[in-house]
């Protein structure tokens, strides 16, 4: 649940599962299936903890679509709306929600860690790579380290305005695209040039979509922490 920060299980559980002894799946990638490999992986890297975003960032906002039918698949693909990132992921979004507050704005968080299976469905429904992650490659969300986010406005408590809606997947979505809006260019250029202020990677085709560029340090994982 949201207020859970993932524990340590002690003594034989840490050697149960290292990485090498975890099954390739069909595409050849090793994925964490099992809160006992997740835990034995923690133990040996502290960094590898998944935190819960609502309690490591007050007041940080969030609209996870996917547990609604309100995204691009139109299924429900989450049974909760807990947001979880990795450490060290977590700890650079902390600092950016103290700097965007400095000039009254926060963090709405759309996605943050997505178990593997569910990126096995969106590719499924959009078989295209510029705008859903290839499952034979995993995502950065997945291994916890990638984080889809907009900015609300701390007088209102109401989203900024945007190029596009969230998972939108025209022309207006991508980097380079020139809104007539000059407040909605600056508050596109606000988020991204804090993102990557703080050690963030950006997306050429998605606003929204940030990343840490050690993502593959983390690994994949397909365990439903709701």
């Amino acid at each position: 649940m949201k207020h859970l920060l993932l524990t340590i299980l002690a003594g034989a559980l840490f050697s149960a599962a290292p990485a090498q002894q975890i099954t390739p799946n069909k595409y050849g990638l090793r994925v964490l299936t099992t809160r006992q490999q997740y835990d034995a992986l923690v133990s040996k890297d502290s960094s590898q903890q998944l935190v819960d975003l609502e309690t490591f960032i007050p007041g940080i906002r969030k609209d996870v679509r996917y547990a609604t039918t309100n995204n691009f698949t139109r299924q429900q693909l989450y049974t909760g709306t807990a947001i979880y990132l990795r450490k060290p992921a977590a700890v650079k979004l902390k600092a950016i929600q103290a700097a965007l507050a400095k000039k009254g704005y926060g963090l709405l968080i759309y996605d943050a860690y997505r178990p593997y299976h569910v990126t096995e469905a969106m590719f499924k429904i959009v078989p295209n790579d510029k705008y859903a992650a290839d499952p034979r490659k995993g995502s950065g969300h997945n291994r916890g380290v990638a984080v889809d986010l907009s900015m609300v406005s701390l007088k209102t408590g109401k989203p900024v305005a945007m190029p596009t809606d969230f998972d939108d997947f025209t022309i207006k979505a991508h980097e380079n695209y020139h809104p007539s809006d000059p407040t909605i260019t600056a508050n596109r250029k606000l988020l991204r040039d804090t993102m990557k202020q703080y050690g963030f990677k950006g997306s050429s085709t998605e606003w929204w979509h940030f990343y840490l560029p050690d993502y593959s340090r983390f690994p994949l994982m397909d365990i439903v922490l709701n």
